[in-house]
């Protein structure tokens, strides 16, 4: 009996190996493609943050370069693969509310979902395995709004 089994798990493994590749690659992808959208929002929200704090109508490069490398200055690599400086949009100062009015700045991220181009949506790593096809995933615009000053 022990004769004829031999190599059955060898075959039965490799029938299986494709399907638990694609498992695997779309698993880390879709963790990737969370992975990046935080970051992004995280440098929103920072963005936001640090133009709260100066007068309205300032800083819109230093904020764009927030968002874009995660400093002030123009330098380093983006925070995101393919995120660029034309796909962040001008900040908008908004006065809110009566009775006391407040003044809010907001920060976006224009995503490929609901923008028009230049726009940002995410880029798997592996386009294709197996004969299946990754195709990109098209954010919604990420934005952060925060109370700035009066």
């Amino acid at each position: 009996m022990k004769h004829e089994q031999a190599g059955t798990a060898l075959v039965e493994f490799a029938l299986i190996l494709p399907l638990l590749l694609i498992l695997t690659f779309i698993t880390t992808e879709f963790s990737r493609a969370l992975y990046q959208y935080n970051t992004l929002t995280k440098s929103v929200r920072d963005a936001a943050r640090y133009l709260s704090t100066q007068s309205p109508g300032t800083k819109i490069t230093e904020s764009k370069n927030l968002v874009v490398y995660g400093n002030l200055a123009n330098s380093g690599v983006p925070l995101a693969l393919g995120l660029a400086l034309d796909q962040v949009k001008d900040p908008v100062w908004q006065l809110n509310g009566a009775n006391p009015v407040i003044n809010t700045v907001t920060v976006k991220i224009a995503g490929c979902a609901t923008s028009a181009p230049p726009c940002y949506k995410f880029v798997p790593l592996i386009n294709s395995a197996f004969g299946l096809t990754f195709g990109t995933v098209n954010y919604a615009d990420i934005t952060a709004t925060m109370r700035g000053p009066l």
